[in-house]
């Protein structure tokens, strides 16, 4: 192979085709050398070509192929000291994956020469191994990036008016079947019709994507015969998954970007989980795939007092080094890529506060957070933390800064806490409901600062929860010690499946009250995919490497089900259709200027307003009365935004209670729009109700002509195209 070499230029970083070549460019501070080695298939283990890169610029190795064109396969051998103890890991025989790669062949392929040591030997990884290991390691792809995106813009959906499901883009469609079977979990098939047309049925308004980064199934699992399912092992931050492409080999770009353009034209947000805290290379004992072999010092953060050791603050062997600017860079740069060229919303950052500790502690002041409030790419999109990670104060809930939104915990375990059954949990449940201002006011954030959720990925789902109170890991090969031991769940009389038609009903009841909790709490409402048809995982609670009917989403549905799926969607509705349930702001708590009306106001089950002392011995029945008209907000336009007075009442105990509902003083009557222990809703004009044990009651405070509207959103049976039965 005969190629013209030309200097290029060392930005951007990774390879760009610019219509008449491919310019290349690596950052290593602190290499001696590189080559770049072109490949005429993936697998091959023999370079067609290998070129010795001259030209260095600001520590970035670089040269422009005018030969070469898009679907080029290539990689680097880095020359270096091979000196783990004084942090540098450089060994050319190692083929090395470019961390700015748009595309990645595939998997890659265990064996002893993926590691720059030598397996098994005397001194453990103190001895470079000499073997060349292109055969086991995947391409880096050259990609025309050209698309067609036809006018698609960003949907910035209001976070008032955002309800994100959370969902594998393989499990969502691999058994439905109305997707056609070569689409069944890939890209394509999440946007397929039938996909489109249940989301939206169901009411969401984004779709939050586990990684779609490309990503290392970990030895220990491949040589199981299981798989790295969810993905959390990133070695490409540009790369789109090729295991979700029809045809891979680069044409996953592509197929990602037509994802997002149907989803935007079906009125759906994509937001990515995505893992900048580690990479798939693993601690000191692990594979050299990419950035380990370009420049360890740089890309890791490691031990200071032993550079042999990495400093591990996400349980996975690794971290990335954000004191480096140029890793700081990389993780910048990926973002600002997925927004610009691939037109996503926004991110959900695993183990967030990772990326925000420069010295050891996490620093709210980080260079990360400083550079991300500074991008004008970034200034729109949704960002979503997982505010905790395994180091030390590494429990940051409420912790980020201003135009961050976080998963919260604490909104999680109070609400599985009080539907439990748990005692004193009452001042903890109203605030969670309420939309966490205790938590998150003081860093001058609105109620869309707390993701609400009830279950994710990790760990059970919404199905389990009622049922199992042991995880059930078995499957993973683990001997059940991996996943939460202290999940917050109850059985509810028998553990794991049963026949016992009372305790079905009761975990159904159950379910529905979890998720009318969610639906009618303020902030922003996350539902694991799966959870509105019951879906279950047989009481495993980590099932990472579990690629089968156990985590992918069932079709086939029961009546209970469809029933479930069907309030579901009514839930989600009644939240749309209300105003006063998706506030932006905190609710006052207190008179109105000028009024005699409080926006909010907490009941005892005698229809008092509680007092300070009522708090502490509210045992597991309260009211919550959201005043509709008492309110200061305002739409986009600075028109108040008023709505129904709507009524929560939740009693978390184990007997009935008689509820006195609240008289307003005005000839209107109570209207019972959901009962989660009933499907007959009456209406009540006046007096008092009977909220049944483990149950969420919503009412709305009208005259009789609204009581039938299509506002309150009934209980309409499923068509037969919606209920997804082969």
């Amino acid at each position: 192979m005969t190629l013209r070499i030309w200097p290029g230029r060392p930005y951007p970083l990774g390879a760009t085709w610019d219509g008449t070549g491919v310019n290349f460019a690596l950052f290593s501070e602190n290499a001696t050398g590189v080559e770049l080695c072109l490949f005429r298939n993936d697998q091959d283990a023999e370079a067609a070509a290998t070129i010795k890169l001259t030209e260095r610029t600001d520590q970035v190795w670089h040269c422009f192929l005018p030969d070469v064109r898009p679907g080029q396969y290539y990689g680097y051998r880095v020359y270096g000291p091979y000196d783990p103890e004084r942090g540098h890991r450089f060994n050319p025989n190692k083929l090395l994956i470019d961390p700015y790669a748009k595309a990645i062949t595939g998997a890659i392929t265990w064996s002893n020469h993926l590691f720059a040591y030598k397996v098994g030997g005397p001194r453990e990884d103190l001895d470079p191994d000499p073997v060349n290991s292109a055969g086991g390691v995947p391409k880096s792809v050259v990609i025309d990036s050209a698309f067609t995106w036809e006018g698609d813009r960003p949907l910035s959906v209001p976070y008032n008016r955002t309800i994100i499901y959370e969902c594998h883009v393989k499990g969502m469609t691999m058994q439905h079947p109305d997707v056609p079977p070569e689409l069944r979990g890939t890209y394509l098939g999440l946007c397929s019709d039938p996909m489109i047309e249940y989301f939206q049925s169901l009411g969401i308004t984004a779709l939050e994507l586990l990684p779609v980064h490309q990503s290392v199934v970990d030895r220990h699992l491949a040589e199981r015969g299981l798989t790295n399912y969810w993905g959390y092992n990133s070695i490409g931050y540009f790369a789109p998954d090729v295991r979700f492409a029809t045809r891979g080999l680069g044409n996953q770009v592509y197929e990602f970007k037509t994802m997002v353009k149907t989803l935007h034209a079906g009125g759906l947000e994509v937001i990515l989980d995505v893992v900048y805290n580690h990479t798939g290379e693993g601690n000191h004992l692990g594979p050299t795939l990419s950035l380990k072999g370009i420049d360890n010092c740089a890309y890791y953060r490691l031990e200071a007092d032993n550079l042999r050791f990495y400093t591990d603050f996400t349980g996975t062997g690794n971290s990335l080094n954000m004191r480096h600017p140029r890793t700081i860079q990389l993780v910048m740069d990926s973002l600002r890529y997925w927004v610009k060229e691939m037109h996503v919303d926004g991110f959900r950052f695993d183990l967030a506060p990772v990326l925000a500790r420069e010295l050891y502690d996490v620093d709210k002041l980080s260079a990360f957070f400083d550079i991300m409030q500074q991008d004008p790419t970034l200034a729109d999109v949704k960002l979503i933390a997982e505010p905790w990670d395994v180091g030390p104060g590494g429990y940051q809930v409420g912790n980020f800064p201003v135009r961050w939104t976080e998963w919260n915990g604490k909104y999680r375990d109070a609400v599985r806490k009080f539907w439990k059954g748990e005692k004193e949990q009452v001042p903890e449940m109203a605030s969670r409901i309420a939309g966490s201002s205790d938590i998150f006011s003081a860093s001058d954030r609105g109620v869309y600062a707390s993701i609400n959720f009830i279950t994710a990925h990790d760990g059970y789902t919404l199905r389990d929860l009622v049922s199992y109170e042991q995880k059930h890991n078995e499957a993973n090969g683990e001997g059940n010690q991996d996943g939460h031991n202290d999940n917050i769940s109850r059985n509810w009389g028998a553990e794991g499946e049963v026949d016992d038609p009372e305790i079905i009903e009761l975990r159904y009841r159950l379910m529905r009250t979890f998720l009318a909790t969610l639906a009618f709490s303020q902030g922003v409402p996350m539902l694991a995919h799966g959870d509105e048809i019951a879906r279950t995982q047989q009481g495993n609670n980590n099932a990472y490497a579990q690629d089968n009917e156990l985590t992918w989403m069932p079709w086939n549905l029961t009546e209970e089900q469809k029933q479930l799926q069907a309030f579901t969607r009514k839930l989600l509705a009644l939240r749309q259709a209300h105003p006063v349930l998706r506030r932006r702001h905190f609710f006052r708590g207190a008179l109105l200027a000028g009024s005699k009306r409080k926006d909010v106001t907490w009941l005892r089950p005698d229809g008092k307003e509680m007092k300070q002392t009522d708090w502490g011995n509210a045992a597991h029945c309260f009211g919550m009365l959201i005043d509709g008209m008492a309110t200061d907000e305002v739409d986009d336009r600075g028109h108040v935004v008023s709505g129904d007075t709507l009524l929560l009442l939740l009693n978390g105990g184990e007997t009935p209670v008689r509820f006195t509902l609240p008289a307003l003083g005005e000839m209107k009557i109570w209207v019972v729009m959901v009962d989660t222990a009933k499907h007959e809703l009456p209406v009540v004009r006046r007096g008092r109700v009977i909220v049944d044990p483990h149950t969420l009651m919503l009412l709305r405070y009208g005259t009789d002509r609204r009581i039938a509207t299509s506002a309150d959103v009934r209980h309409d049976p499923l068509t037969p195209k919606e209920q997804h039965t082969p």
